[in-house]
């Protein structure tokens, strides 16, 4: 570990790694999320109007492994880009909107259309697609092919999204 790190405080340790993944995460969305007409997304799922009713595990999330995966700064964690009301979480974004009470305000269905195909709902959005594996352009090798979530994590992050509730 450079020098510089190993002198950080745990919190501005991770405060760091959130800032570099929230830049990786921009220039990941301006680069590697230009959709193609041509492009699909993977198979599984069935859109109806302005969701994806069904899960594309078959089974509900969990939502405890939901949180731990909209946490995880080594990922591509939501608070890269939303705040969301979560203790000791220094430093969430404010590129998209907050996410206190949104599983007040959307169904299951609404927050999977938003995980895996945002731009069906605004093709201007930087909300990259946490499923699409195909279609994008100057992906790395590495990941080329892969998409961000599996689908065990897109239902975990909606399980727990849908405890967000407003008060």
């Amino acid at each position: 570990m450079p020098a510089l790190l190993r002198t950080c405080s745990d919190k501005s340790l991770r405060s760091f790694r959130i800032l570099a993944a929230r830049t990786a995460l921009l220039l990941f969305a301006g680069i590697s999320f230009i959709h193609t007409p041509a492009a699909t997304e993977p198979a599984g799922f069935t859109l109806e109007g302005s969701e994806i009713p069904d899960s594309l595990t078959g089974v509900a999330g969990d939502p405890v492994r939901g949180e731990r995966i909209v946490r995880d700064a080594d990922n591509a964690t939501c608070l890269i880009c939303h705040a969301l009301p979560i203790a000791d979480e220094p430093d969430p974004g404010d590129i998209g909107p907050p996410l206190h009470g949104v599983g007040s305000r959307y169904t299951a269905g609404e927050l999977r259309l938003r995980l895996v195909a945002p731009k069906h709902l605004n093709p201007d959005t930087v909300m990259p697609s946490y499923y699409r594996r195909d279609g994008l352009n100057r992906v790395a090798a590495d990941y080329d092919g892969q998409t961000i979530y599996t689908a065990e994590e897109i239902e975990d992050v909606i399980a727990y999204l849908l405890t967000l509730v407003a008060e």
